[in-house]
């Protein structure tokens, strides 16, 4: 079970995000949530200049992307080619938009790498995760990243326990998961690729790929028409 939760079991597409190197060496995505920060720094000063704007301490732009007069962007930060941000988006800091990637109004992002084409649209908080290749948050889902009792998360697959050794741990969005509207991503949630989770779900656990999570306990494989 702990296989399916690997890097190389839920990122087949690595080739899609500027931060591919910052997975090398690691086994879990979590592993590297500590070191988004470090990372874009150092990745920043060596974006071509005739494809980024620096525009403020540690926050590159790419000259392609469009981003809303009304959004703020704390660094460090990286907005890809052709993202979009829109009106009073929150960027936190220690943030990765991929190319062509949409964060929507009111949207609220805080140590994550979002890979190419993600959208968060509308109303989202996306905390200390990671989405991959064009992985899509329906309205008002967000990520919930510190449990209640405030203890480390622990990522739950089957009968398997992960120490993680984090306090602040959102969610690991596999490549093209479907988000429903709504929905609470629990502390340590990790959803396998091309998997749909319902709308006005609370999940928490693992969500092998391919399947469609309607509510705890009831989970079913994908069948492709």
């Amino acid at each position: 079970m702990s296989e399916q939760l690997t890097i190389k079991n839920l990122y087949n597409h690595m080739d899609e995000t500027i931060a591919k190197d910052i997975f090398e060496g690691a086994t879990y995505p979590w592993e590297i949530l500590p070191k988004i920060s470090g990372f874009i720094k150092e990745l920043g000063k060596t974006l071509p200049a005739d494809e980024y704007d620096q525009v403020g301490e540690d926050v590159w732009i790419a000259k392609s992307a469009i981003v809303f007069q009304t959004a703020y962007i704390h660094g460090p930060a990286i907005i890809g080619k052709n993202a979009e941000v829109r009106q009073c988006a929150f960027i936190r800091g220690n943030a990765i938009v991929g190319e062509g990637a949409v964060v929507g109004n009111s949207t609220e992002l805080k140590n994550v790498i979002l890979f190419n084409k993600v959208q968060v649209p509308h109303y989202n908080y996306v905390g200390d995760s990671i989405l991959g290749y064009k992985s899509h948050m329906g309205a008002g889902s967000i990520t919930s990243n510190v449990k209640s009792d405030k203890k480390l998360v622990v990522v739950k697959a089957g009968e398997e326990r992960i120490e993680t050794g984090l306090k602040k741990f959102g969610a690991m969005l596999g490549d093209e998961v479907e988000v429903g509207c709504g929905s609470v991503l629990n502390p340590g949630t990790v959803i396998g690729s091309h998997s749909n989770i319902y709308p006005l779900s609370s999940v928490r656990g693992f969500v092998p790929a391919h399947s469609i999570y309607k509510r705890q306990g009831e989970v079913v494989e994908k069948v492709e028409e």
